[in-house]
């Protein structure tokens, strides 16, 4: 029986319990602990680690800040984050796989480091995940795209949900739609974590057949908690019904 069969039957307590292995990798955490806003400790990072496994995830790319002004990450602290938590997840018998890339303020900086050539950190088939500001559009968006794509990258939009200039710019929206962007959605948003507005958004996102990935952009329990209230959500049979590539990361 199909996951979308199970979905046509009607709902009981037992239905509503949230499954993530429809998914089967979650490409968007902060898992590493200490160096951005998600884990603290390496005891967070288990601890997340083991509920997400629990959700019936089989691999896990973690994807720290890298923001010139707070979060000044690099591939050398990811890569030594990221096996020190693979270590700890080993110790701990948790059966899920974990890789890293990260997720890139769309700054100044970032796009200097499009112009030099510094090698991305990437997920599946050269993915560059990278967000912006939520309020205001950065002039830079579009040429930051496209250079990536030059240079042989696939730009993965973060959470476009959450960004508000977007919401009030439909020829932006349709522009990226053209351009064949990869929306990544936060699954929270469809929960009103964020705000209604923003699950509004997540919604005609879905309907536009516009969203290609999603992740938990778990930082903490309190993520995981609210998201306990997905299956009871209207969109929630829409977004696993499109064509997500997630399973195949």
């Amino acid at each position: 029986m199909s996951i979308l069969s199970l979905f046509k039957k009607k709902k009981t307590k037992e239905d509503l319990h949230l499954d993530l292995s429809w998914m089967k990798v979650d490409m968007h955490s902060h898992l590493i602990p200490g160096i951005d806003d998600g884990a603290q400790t390496m005891e967070d990072a288990i601890g997340l680690v083991r509920r997400l496994s629990d959700l019936g995830l089989e691999k896990l790319i973690v994807t720290p800040h890298i923001m010139s002004e707070f979060y000044k990450n690099t591939p050398e602290i990811i890569g030594e984050g990221l096996e020190m938590l693979k270590k700890e997840i080993s110790k701990a018998g948790i059966p899920i796989q974990v890789e890293a890339a990260a997720e890139y303020y769309l700054d100044e900086l970032f796009y200097d480091k499009i112009l030099k050539k510094d090698p991305l950190l990437t997920f599946g088939n050269n993915m560059v995940l990278v967000e912006t500001g939520f309020m205001n559009k950065t002039h830079i968006l579009e040429d930051a795209l496209f250079r990536l794509e030059t240079a042989g990258y696939k730009p993965v939009y973060a959470h476009p949900e959450r960004y508000l200039y977007l919401h009030q710019n439909q020829a932006l929206l349709d522009s990226l739609a053209d351009r064949n962007i990869f929306f990544q959605l936060n699954l929270l948003s469809l929960t009103g974590y964020y705000s209604k507005p923003v699950k509004k958004f997540a919604e005609k996102l879905i309907d536009m057949g516009l969203v290609r990935l999603v992740g938990t952009d778990c930082h903490n329990q309190r993520y995981l908690d609210a998201l306990e209230r997905l299956p009871s959500e209207k969109y929630y049979e829409k977004l696993i019904s499109l064509p997500l590539v997630n399973s195949s990361l």
